[in-house]
């Protein structure tokens, strides 16, 4: 994950833009009464998106150019496949902040590959090379394991990649789960290169630009970035509320309906760059971010854990998993 700001004039300017866009004109992207009314769709299980989490960080951790990184790619392809998907590997050498070459392959998974409508779920599976904020300066330029900075995200799509491919009565629209690549090789902070933010989400910017299918549409878009944390809450995202605020309500919506409430919390969080940007500003589709907030952590409002060496499975939480893809489940059998 990257850099946060929020400033009093940022969230002004979007509660302006929220209100001069969205108006009560009730969407596509809110979709219908059955967000907000009666649970559907089949049970998220928790213990097997920890084990698929647990699984990616047994490779280590998944820096570019790594053999953790490649072996890991290929064992998250072989579970899409496994459970129905059509899996479209996207192979691009990308430039780092530093100019290392970077071989990354965002991870296209398809459910239902035929139809037209379409939803977007994304997270990305690369791990931070170094552990730039842990309290240790020592550990600055050591890798992190990434079990909530990117394979939770990518636990979660994979339990719910398995629901649908298992779930005889078809859900009546697309998913694309995309694993983006080369996220978290931003500008370090002992770093003298200036962070102007275009050093992170880079295989988020490539697709963006160039999607696995040429003029690729869906009706909305899901990022999950850090959504296993001890702790988590998830606030109302300010990128997210500028691009894609009817989705924001849709999926608070599904929390409550599933009884998630107190995690998604009713309540406007900090400005996040990360892989939606780019989705939201080229490729056009309204997505938000979950996104894991704590708001009076000392060491970081991303949590203790964010880019340090201690990022590991001992700081998962299977509730919090569950409380994320259920909530998930539940805005994806919503969709008519």
């Amino acid at each position: 994950m990257k850099n946060r700001y929020v400033t009093k004039l940022l969230l002004l300017m979007a509660a302006v833009l929220v209100a001069a866009c969205g108006g009560n004109k009730k969407t596509a992207a809110e979709g219908g009464d059955d967000a907000a009314g009666q649970a559907v769709g089949p049970a998220f299980n928790a213990d097997s998106a920890y084990a698929y989490c647990e699984k990616q960080c047994s490779f280590g951790p998944r820096t570019m150019n790594s053999e953790a990184h490649e072996l890991c790619g290929e064992w998250i392809m072989s579970k899409f496949r496994q459970f129905g998907c059509t899996v479209t590997p996207q192979r691009v050498t990308l430039n780092g902040y530093d100019g290392t070459p970077l071989k990354s392959t965002n991870i296209i998974a398809s459910y239902r590959p035929e139809l037209t409508e379409r939803i977007l779920l994304c997270a990305h599976w690369d791990t931070r090379p170094w552990a730039d904020n842990d309290p240790d300066s020592a550990n600055w330029r050591k890798p992190v394991m990434g079990a909530n900075d990117g394979a939770s995200g990518v636990a979660v799509m994979l339990e719910i990649a398995r629901l649908l491919g298992s779930d005889t009565t078809k859900l009546g629209v697309g998913v694309d789960f995309v694993c983006f690549d080369a996220e978290d090789w931003g500008v370090p902070r002992w770093s003298d290169v200036p962070d102007n933010g275009d050093s992170w989400a880079l295989g988020a910017q490539h697709w963006a630009a160039n999607p696995h299918k040429p003029g690729y549409k869906a009706r909305f878009g899901i990022l999950l970035d850090m959504v296993g944390g001890q702790g988590s809450q998830f606030w109302r995202e300010g990128m997210s509320m500028q691009y894609a605020p009817d989705v924001v309500k849709k999926v608070w919506a599904a929390a409550n309906v599933v009884g998630f409430g107190s995690l998604f919390v009713d309540r406007d969080g900090a400005y996040v760059t990360d892989d939606h940007v780019p989705v939201n500003e080229k490729a056009k589709i309204p997505t938000i971010d979950i996104i894991a907030y704590y708001p009076d952590c000392q060491q970081s409002s991303f949590g203790p854990t964010w880019h340090t060496v201690v990022d590991d499975m001992e700081h998962i939480d299977r509730s919090t998993l569950g409380a994320v893809g259920q909530t998930v489940v539940q805005v994806l059998y919503s969709e008519k």
